[in-house]
């Protein structure tokens, strides 16, 4: 391999860092040291593709569930986790309020059609446990609604693990003190305004009808088959790492082994000719 070729793949590295730290900028204080926080993130995000090549290998089928209060880092913790990873392996459920025509389907209806096939994983940023939540919390559904979800969760995700689905469920849990210092962030951060919805909005001021709904859901959804792991997410890079690190415990792996790989000479035509592109066409090179 040739010196400027060496070079090439150190700038590459270089740039998966800065692309790192691009996301981190805007992510607020923590104890954690940046350092130690980017070597453990890289050497976890390496076990992640790790994982993935074994999915793919044995065509496991994965769901992992994150739920939590608004600004508890979901999502955060879901952009690590698939930012190396193939996105026709790992992706992302994120599902928007239901339609009129969802509404009238059996509840489960529009999120079973994203679960996984084989050699798939699936991380659904908020899920059926709306029902439990937001849900109850607005009024968007009746106690009857509410009952009838209780008695057919438990069911339904034994239904997912008998068919073969390894199912994990993280709730991330934040303090009043810790949410309060995020909205106000979102609020004075133009570029994070839009993550403010008024639904946001008002589950600040109805933190203890949640803190009853979470209360509630844990206990009657916390089953043998599919239990509750939780999450303390008041920091966020320590949430992210430890999220993670729990994940690669659940799912046994090994390395897969990849035969080398050697690019073939490229063929050279003669009488082949580039035919020159319009200097209009050019994005300008204003960097």
């Amino acid at each position: 391999m040739s010196d400027a070729t060496y070079r090439q793949i150190y700038d590459e590295v270089l740039d998966s860092f800065d692309e790192e730290l691009e996301m981190e900028v805007d992510d607020g204080a923590s104890s954690f040291a940046r350092a130690t926080y980017f070597k453990e993130l890289f050497h976890l995000q390496a076990e992640l593709v790790k994982l993935q090549d074994w999915v793919v290998h044995k065509q496991l089928k994965v769901v992992v569930i994150f739920e939590g209060r608004d600004a508890a880092g979901k999502g955060g913790v879901i952009k690590r986790i698939t930012q190396r990873m193939n996105p026709r392996v790992c992706r992302v459920a994120a599902l928007p309020a239901p339609n009129e025509r969802e509404r009238t389907q059996w509840y489960f209806q529009r999120y079973a059609s994203h679960l996984p096939a084989a050699g798939e994983i699936v991380l659904f940023d908020r899920s059926w446990y709306n029902r439990a939540g937001v849900e109850r919390v607005m009024g968007f559904c009746s106690d009857d609604e509410l009952e009838e979800f209780f008695r057919s969760v438990p069911e339904f995700e034994k239904m997912l693990v008998r068919s073969g689905i390894v199912l994990v469920k993280y709730w991330f849990s934040i303090s009043d003190d810790e949410q309060y210092h995020r909205f106000q962030v979102r609020i004075h951060d133009q570029l994070k305004q839009w993550k403010l919805s008024p639904m946001d909005l008002e589950s600040r001021r109805r933190w203890e009808q949640y803190t009853k709904a979470k209360e509630a859901m844990l206990e009657r959804t916390h089953i043998p088959d599919a239990p509750w792991w939780i999450v303390d997410a008041n920091d966020k890079k320590r949430a992210r790492l430890n999220c993670i690190h729990h994940l690669l415990q659940q799912i046994p792996y090994e390395e897969i082994k990849h035969k080398s790989v050697k690019l073939p000479a490229r063929e050279h035509n003669p009488e082949y000719s580039r035919t020159p592109v319009p200097e209009a066409m050019y994005v300008p090179e204003i960097y």
